[in-house]
């Protein structure tokens, strides 16, 4: 059976395990011939949402601003080690779980999601929930859960 992936997904949410997951979906997404969606949700829950959208509006643009800068070098570097640019960056507000399990991948045809095996703190964790494990759980697609760097050794946690 031949598998053949065309849109990939990898969120990342600034962590180690994110960003090691990012390499190994370019990576995927190159050898497949695929395009590659690096996305970033800014969770609603966490910005004051919750309290009645009492967020200055220059907070949510300066969230905006350093989120793409941070897509922006990240993308960057993928490209130069993998020498693979068919990668578009997307910045959303929401839940992360539901975005990244149902929404954008709706929205954008995605057939593999690459993400990192954690990207919060334990107590997030255990509050929370992992948002890999909604994702793995929940999707209708292929999901992949990054635990290690490209040469099989454990990523490091933050």
């Amino acid at each position: 059976m031949e598998t053949s992936y065309k849109k990939v997904l990898v969120p990342v949410d600034g962590s180690k395990q994110a960003e090691g997951a990012l390499l190994k979906g370019a990576t995927i997404a190159k050898l497949n011939g695929a395009h590659l969606d690096v996305l970033h949700v800014l969770s609603t829950t966490q910005y004051g949402y919750n309290y009645g959208g009492m967020v200055d509006g220059d907070v949510i643009n300066n969230l905006v601003e350093d989120t793409t800068q941070y897509l922006n070098k990240l993308v960057a570097e993928i490209k130069q080690k993998t020498g693979f640019d068919d990668i578009d960056v997307h910045i959303r507000f929401g839940n992360p779980k539901t975005v990244i399990s149902f929404e954008f991948p709706k929205d954008h045809n995605i057939d593999l999601t690459v993400i990192g095996a954690t990207g919060m703190s334990r107590l997030q964790r255990v509050l929370e929930g992992s948002v890999s494990s909604f994702v793995n759980r929940n999707s209708d697609h292929d999901v992949m859960v990054v635990r290690t760097t490209m040469d099989n050794k454990p990523i490091a946690t933050d």
